[in-house]
């Protein structure tokens, strides 16, 4: 079973603004583009119900779906879920939680690229896993681990990342971060596209 990268806090917490950011931004822009939620649905390949869900804030999404909704409104991921009062170099924008409350990623900032740069920090707690969906041709993560192992996992093998080590690579493809110690892990994640 594929883990989806979620905005969800974890059980029995409030849900995090950021749902709410997406919800207002979601709307702004779509207006802003003249499309309904069936025409956004169309372009996007989610279904109304789930625009309609994330418009109301009441509803956990995967970031890859976030990336499809952006790219049919033809803005950015960033563009989608920052509060809109933010500065793109300082975001702090908790996006995703595990099951473990050590488990989170937080997007710290985003500066252009060819479309788009992201600076996210993340957690894993001991035992947890996120299996990634391949992004689109070209978009690429560079890591560094800054406390505890990471174990990256990518079609050509297995890497076993200590603190102080990193890896680039292709994002275009399938991959998975895991933790498999016994601390939690922590390292930055670039992504660029």
């Amino acid at each position: 079973m594929r883990n989806k990268l979620h905005i969800a806090s974890a059980e029995g917490e409030d849900r995090p603004a950021v749902l709410g950011f997406v919800g207002r931004n979601l709307r702004q822009f779509r207006a802003q583009a003249g499309l309904s939620q069936l025409a956004l649905a169309g372009a996007s390949g989610l279904s109304r119900r789930m625009i309609v869900a994330l418009e109301a804030g009441d509803t956990n999404v995967s970031l890859s779906s976030l990336d499809r909704l952006a790219e049919a409104l033809g803005i950015t991921f960033v563009d989608l879920v920052r509060d809109p009062d933010a500065h793109p170099l300082d975001l702090r924008t908790l996006a995703w939680q595990g099951r473990s409350p050590d488990s989170r990623a937080t997007l710290l900032a985003s500066v252009p690229a060819q479309r788009e740069s992201q600076l996210w920090h993340w957690t894993l707690a001991p035992g947890e896993r996120y299996t990634a969906e391949p992004d689109p041709q070209g978009w690429h993560e560079m890591l560094h681990i800054s406390h505890g192992r990471l174990t990256l996992h990518l079609p050509d093998g297995v890497r076993h990342i200590p603190a102080g080590g990193h890896a680039a690579y292709s994002s275009a493809q399938a991959y998975a971060y895991a933790n498999d110690t016994d601390e939690v892990t922590h390292f930055i994640r670039v992504v660029v596209s």
